[in-house]
């Protein structure tokens, strides 16, 4: 059975990267939450996926200008704060499995840190789109759980994932074909599939053997796979903070 991740949460449902957005994607039943990372200018984890809060908070400026106090002064979404690695980190243990991006320079050694500090290695896959930057993860240990971020892998990418010692790759839904998860799964990699949001969409990455499909709309995904979860939470708006669909 395919595994369902909840892209920054449910990001065509509820504002992305917020703690109400990972409580959603948990209640609905998926396997794995998604969250990017980056350092405020006072080196703390916060969990936000661009560079700038301009798109999806009340501020604006880069985010490696703003202290922590600020980014939390601002409004993310529904009166939802910024959260902090610590916070998203308890809000999944024993709830589900936490698919960490690495976005902001420098970012590795905090997120690590954190990650170990809260006793959750084995809970926790750190994923990026630069294999430096996942070497430098595997230089803080042999135990840590990684992933490449490859939209559209060249057999060179997929020797690098294995050479890292990855659990997978993650490939654009769009550039997925029999042929790369075939591969893949020679070399022992898991294929992750982001961000088929359409059921037609989504079905047809099942018909390619992926393992996992990482999607803004995992509500969708799950009602169809007969896997969806009773809950009462209502989506108050449809993307809240504009689309997120198609990029990582």
């Amino acid at each position: 059975m395919v595994y369902v991740v909840g892209h920054r949460g449910a990001a065509a449902v509820m504002p992305e990267n917020t703690l109400k957005g990972f409580r959603y994607a948990i209640a609905l039943g998926v396997d794995y939450v998604e969250c990017d990372v980056h350092l405020s200018r006072d080196r703390r984890p916060v969990v936000i996926h661009d560079a700038t809060v301009d798109r999806t908070t009340s501020g604006k400026g880069a985010l490696r200008d703003l202290t922590f106090a600020r980014i939390r002064s601002l409004d993310a979404g529904q009166g939802e704060l910024v959260p902090t690695l610590d916070e998203v980190l308890e809000e999944v243990h024993e709830q589900a499995h936490l698919l960490i991006e690495l976005k902001g320079l420098g970012v590795e050694e905090a997120a690590v840190e954190v990650v170990k500090a809260h006793g959750m290695v084995d809970d926790v896959t750190f994923s990026s789109f630069s294999l430096d930057r996942l070497a430098a993860v595997r230089a803080m240990g042999s135990e840590l759980r990684l992933r490449a971020i490859l939209p559209n892998p060249s057999d060179f990418e997929l020797a690098c994932a294995v050479e890292l010692k990855a659990v997978g790759i993650d490939i654009r839904f769009s550039h997925a074909s029999l042929h790369l998860v075939e591969s893949a799964h020679r070399k022992g990699l898991e294929v992750l599939a982001w961000n088929p949001d359409s059921w037609h969409e989504q079905m047809a990455m099942i018909a390619l053997g992926v393992d996992g499909i990482s999607s803004n709309r995992p509500d969708m995904l799950l009602e169809k796979l007969g896997r969806k979860a009773p809950t009462t939470i209502v989506p108050e708006a449809e993307d809240p903070t504009g689309s997120a669909s198609g990029t990582e």
